[in-house]
């Protein structure tokens, strides 16, 4: 681990944290019951993040490139945490369906957009 690295990771999470507030703020109108905002920007994420993947397994990506938008930038966009908590949030205000449907939902469709985002860069 060097500045250097450090330096790059800070930078695309600054970058990802601030893609993820606008994205989560344009969102919000939408989200009165259900954390739609997180459940996209988590998406979104896990494409660009299989994408990347892809590209990196071709070597076609340097070292700074992988820290700057995978570790930085997708780390910064993606939001398990927030996920984390709203899927609580749910379940302590009385909508376990609704958390369940949440979580599930989260985790199947990334899972796919993982896959997808990896075609993409094939």
């Amino acid at each position: 681990m060097t500045i250097k690295a450090l330096i790059f990771v800070f930078l695309g999470g600054g970058i990802g944290s601030i893609l993820r507030y606008l994205l989560s703020f344009l969102i919000a109108p939408f989200s009165e019951k259900f954390p739609y905002g997180t459940f996209v920007v988590n998406i979104l994420s896990c494409i660009l993040l299989g994408f990347l993947i892809s590209i990196s397994i071709k070597n076609a990506m340097s070292m700074e490139m992988k820290l700057f938008l995978m570790v930085g930038l997708c780390g910064g966009f993606s939001t398990f945490s927030t996920f984390s908590a709203e899927s609580y949030q749910l379940f302590n205000t009385g909508f376990p369906f609704m958390a369940i449907v949440y979580m599930g939902g989260s985790f199947l469709i990334c899972l796919l957009s993982i896959y997808g985002g990896m075609k993409l860069g094939a």
